[in-house]
C-alpha cells in the first residue's frame, strides 16, 4: 500500500536544503571557480536537491555591491567579474620579443667591431648589399646610431652602437666584445677567419674599438 501511494506523490528529498547562508556559499564557490558564466539551471543541478540557487545569487549579489569584483547577469547566466571602475588595474604591458634576422645579426655583428663603419663598407664585408629595413630594424632598437660623416667623396654616414646596446648585453664598452678565440671557444665561429674580423688585426686588447683611431680622425666632420 505503501508502494501505491509513493508512485503517486512526487519523489521529495530525504534532507533538508542547507541554510541560505550556506547556499550562498555554495553559489559563490561554484562562480568563482567557473571558466564561463553559469546559468541558475546548472546551479541548481549541482547544488543539494531544495536549494534555491536563484534566491542565493541575489543575495549575494547585494553582498558584493561596492567591492572589488561583482556578480554580474550576461544574459542568461551569471558570472563574478572586476568591477567595471578597477578594470585598468587588470591591464599587462608585454614586452614583445622580436627575433633579429641573419641579415640583422651580421649587420649588427659588423657596426660592433668595425664602428665607425658605412654602409658602403658594411656591404662589402658582408659580400652582399644591406636592405633599409634591416639597418631600420636596428635604430628602431635604438641598438645602433648614426655616427659622423666621413671627409669622403658623397660624405657617407657611419653607423656605431649606443648605450643602449652595450647595456643590453652587459657591456662596459665596446672593447668588451668577445674576441676571435672567445668566440670560437664559445662555438660561435668557426677557425677560419671570420666575416670581416681579419685574423691579423689587433685584438680587442691593442685596440679600443670604442674610439676612433687618431690617424683616421681627420676623415670624419661633425654634425
Amino acid at each position: 500500500m505503501t508502494s501505491d501511494l509513493s508512485d503517486d506523490c512526487p519523489s521529495e528529498s530525504l534532507f533538508e536544503a542547507p541554510p541560505m547562508g550556506e547556499q550562498e556559499r555554495m553559489v559563490e564557490a561554484i562562480l568563482f571557480a567557473s571558466a564561463e558564466p553559469i546559468t541558475v539551471k546548472q546551479l541548481n543541478d549541482r547544488m543539494p536537491h531544495g536549494c534555491d540557487s536563484a534566491e542565493a545569487l541575489l543575495q549575494i549579489r547585494k553582498r558584493y555591491e561596492g567591492r572589488g569584483v561583482h556578480v554580474v547577469k550576461i544574459g542568461d547566466a551569471w558570472a563574478i567579474r572586476t568591477a567595471a571602475d578597477l578594470s585598468f588595474l587588470m591591464q599587462k604591458e608585454t614586452v614583445e620579443t622580436r627575433k633579429l634576422s641573419r641579415a640583422a645579426i651580421e649587420t649588427l655583428a659588423i657596426i660592433s667591431y668595425h664602428q665607425p663603419v658605412t654602409r658602403a663598407e658594411i656591404e662589402e664585408i658582408r659580400g652582399v648589399s644591406v636592405s633599409r629595413g634591416t639597418v631600420d630594424q636596428l635604430l628602431e632598437m635604438e641598438w645602433i646610431r648614426f655616427g659622423r660623416r666621413r671627409m669622403t667623396p658623397g660624405r657617407p654616414t657611419t653607423f656605431v652602437v649606443t648605450p643602449h646596446f652595450l647595456d643590453h648585453f652587459g657591456l662596459e664598452s665596446a672593447r668588451d666584445l668577445p674576441g676571435l678565440k672567445e668566440l670560437r671557444a664559445a662555438g660561435l665561429l668557426e677557425s677560419r677567419p671570420g666575416m670581416g674580423l681579419d685574423p691579423s688585426a689587433p685584438s680587442e686588447d691593442e685596440y679600443d674599438m670604442s674610439e676612433e683611431p687618431e690617424e683616421q680622425s681627420e676623415l670624419f666632420e661633425e654634425e
